[in-house]
């Protein structure tokens, strides 16, 4: 990623300081939400301080909206990022990983159909749309038709699910980030997404501190509780998820541009998908995907030696990449020994893990990186 937050959008940030009377979330805060549900195609959006707090939130609302019990089954994915899982545990509910694929990175089939003999009783899956690449949602909501899908969309803006929809749209809702190495930033911050009334209230409620008053059933918590100033009622345990308005005057003014970073993305990701058409002896080349929104550029090594070897290049070449972002979960110190499944039992997780990374890819990619990473491979 370049430095993506351009001259305009400084020029915005500093005129709306010089002008603004409150930073605090206010005005630019709503107007950048209504903006992103519009894009995004849902009834409700937040604006929150991270991709991770957003995930926080939503599983947290779900839980008590729904009441949902501690000890819950949720189904999750091998790889990750490590704030999928994390709110999860918090939340005194129970993960069930399963393997990923190799194509698309996320839930395997067969290993869904494992899960489900052994855990008749899932209540909830969350999705992981990982480096760009739609899950298949409704083969995941066909295997577990009874259970609520939950969707982290992260780093996957504008990925589209079958049928047309927008990834983070299938059910209960979806989570974003606009961290700076994202599509789209707002330095650090997130956003998540629900056509639930029900649901975006508790979050407005939890998103600061459980206050009544960001509740539209305000009136009536006060009307129940006259013993509490309403001022400061606490309906429900919360944190401070809020973003500032300098954030949503940045969001917005990235927002005007994301439909074509989104479409560079793409286009340099077909050139290196065409490209990796002559490496299948090298690599294992996921399917193109055109509902997609890229990422990065994954590079899944057919042997251990090609990975040492590729990756030696990159280096040697002064390339950036990094892992598939936590490998294998079970790996991780803070998942391991814990009963949750031993990492061997995750055999494509155990790929991405032992010979798989990714290559970055934004709109400041262009035919000079593109022919260096070709050139790259070629030596290889």
């Amino acid at each position: 990623m370049g430095d993506t937050v351009t001259k305009r959008d400084r020029l915005k940030m500093a005129w709306f300081c010089l002008t603004t009377g409150k930073f605090t979330a206010g005005q630019k805060v709503s107007e950048f939400e209504a903006q992103w549900a519009d894009w995004v195609g849902s009834e409700y959006a937040l604006f929150v301080s991270s991709g991770s707090t957003a995930n926080t939130l939503l599983v947290e609302s779900w839980k008590e909206t729904y009441n949902i019990p501690d000890g819950a089954k949720v189904v999750v994915p091998a790889c990750t990022w490590v704030t999928n899982i994390a709110p999860i545990i918090q939340a005194n509910l129970q993960p069930v990983f399963c393997d990923i694929n190799l194509d698309d990175f996320s839930f395997d089939k067969n290993a869904l159909q494992d899960v489900k003999k052994v855990h008749p009783d899932i209540t909830a899956v969350f999705v992981t749309h990982l480096l760009g690449y739609p899950s298949d949602v409704s083969m995941i909501a066909a295997t577990f038709p009874d259970a609520y899908i939950l969707e982290d969309v992260c780093e996957s803006h504008g990925a589209t699910l079958k049928g047309g929809k927008m990834a983070g749209t299938h059910d209960v809702g979806g989570t974003f980030s606009f961290y700076f190495g994202h599509h789209m930033t707002t330095i650090e911050g997130g956003m998540v997404v629900t056509d639930r009334p029900d649901l975006y209230d508790m979050m407005r409620m939890k998103r600061a501190h459980g206050l009544a008053r960001e509740s539209f059933r305000h009136s009536e918590y006060s009307s129940e509780n006259p013993d509490v100033d309403p001022k400061f009622l606490f309906m429900t345990d919360g944190h401070n998820f809020r973003n500032n308005e300098i954030g949503a005057v940045l969001g917005k003014s990235q927002l005007k541009r994301l439909d074509d970073m989104i479409e560079k993305r793409m286009e340099n990701y077909f050139m290196w998908h065409d490209v990796m058409a002559n490496y299948h002896h090298k690599f294992i080349v996921p399917d193109i995907s055109y509902n997609s929104s890229n990422f990065a550029f994954p590079f899944i090594a057919q042997t251990k030696e090609i990975h040492e070897k590729f990756s030696n290049l990159l280096t040697e070449y002064e390339v950036e990449y990094r892992p598939v972002v936590s490998g294998n979960l079970l790996r991780q110190p803070f998942l391991r020994g814990k009963g949750y499944g031993s990492p061997e039992a995750f055999r494509n997780a155990e790929v991405l893990h032992e010979r798989g990374l990714y290559v970055g890819n934004s709109h400041f990619v262009n035919d000079y990186h593109l022919d260096m990473l070709f050139e790259i491979l070629k030596q290889l």
